[in-house]
């Protein structure tokens, strides 16, 4: 069988350089005893290093031509009961795994990278540590600290629950075909939350609408969170920033606070 062509409508862009694919592979190398589970990996470029690495490795794969180069043996190693052919973001998680805590990996596609890291979100009892390959923006964007113009709504709900930390840069031309942008290699791991300290639900819809309305401040914002008739409290300093200023602790106490003042409403 010839080489896969890439889909533009799957958002495939394969990797090409061989040293660069070692380096992704590597970046799970702090969770040795876990299984891997691996996104989208084509014609196994990754896949090779993380089997000579030794992993436990499930491979998800929507595209059937990338399914079918895999299971004929192309990657030595690769148990076909592992390769699972599959939309990644309509799996059930933990019945792919039974349960087991395992790391996640891949070079993701670009048109559905945020989807994928809100599926580590909702799973992050499982997903102890998530590594891999996106477009720059979205890494930059879900790697953000508090002050950063590309702070948003994944960097802060990600990171109550996984310390993030972009690796490295990737160029447009060790691809097939080259993307039109540049690519970033990031790692998340579990931090160790298991209480946020607030409601998280409601912290969801408050970052997301804080988020939403992002050139307001947090009192103009907050206005819709709130019961009618109740206002946000002139004496909380949160008032006057906006969301991209806020660290996670902040907006733990920004979603208590406006937890409380819709149950003193009631």
């Amino acid at each position: 069988m010839a080489n896969v062509r890439p889909k533009k409508s799957l958002g495939q862009h394969f990797l090409t350089d061989l040293g660069i694919a070692a380096r992704i592979a590597a970046t799970v190398d702090g969770c040795p005893g876990l299984p891997v589970v691996e996104v989208g990996p084509g014609m196994g470029v990754l896949t090779k290093f993380l089997i000579e690495a030794g992993r436990d490795l499930t491979v998800v794969e929507l595209d059937g031509e990338s399914v079918e180069y895999l299971r004929r043996g192309h990657v030595p190693g690769l148990e076909p009961d592992h390769i699972v052919e599959a939309d990644f973001l309509r799996l059930d998680l933990s019945e792919l795994m039974q349960g087991r805590k395992f790391c996640l990996i891949g070079n993701y596609p670009y048109n559905i990278s945020s989807q994928i890291f809100f599926k580590v979100l909702d799973n992050r009892d499982l997903v102890q540590e998530c590594s891999g390959m996106l477009q720059r923006e979205v890494a930059e964007r879900i790697c953000a600290a508090e002050g950063s113009k590309t702070r948003g709504i994944l960097s802060v709900l990600l990171q109550v629950w996984y310390d993030a930390e972009y690796l490295f840069t990737v160029p447009e031309h060790v691809f097939n075909p080259p993307p039109k942008v540049k690519s970033g290699v990031i790692r998340l791991r579990r931090n160790g939350v298991t209480d946020p300290g607030c409601d998280f639900t409601l912290m969801r819809t408050v970052v997301k609408t804080t988020f939403g309305q992002r050139r307001k401040t947090i009192r103009n914002s907050a206005k819709s969170l709130l019961p009618p008739g109740v206002a946000f409290p002139v004496e909380s300093p949160l008032g006057a920033m906006r969301p991209e200023q806020l660290s996670v602790e902040q907006f733990v106490e920004l979603t208590n606070l406006i937890d409380s003042l819709r149950k003193q409403a009631k």
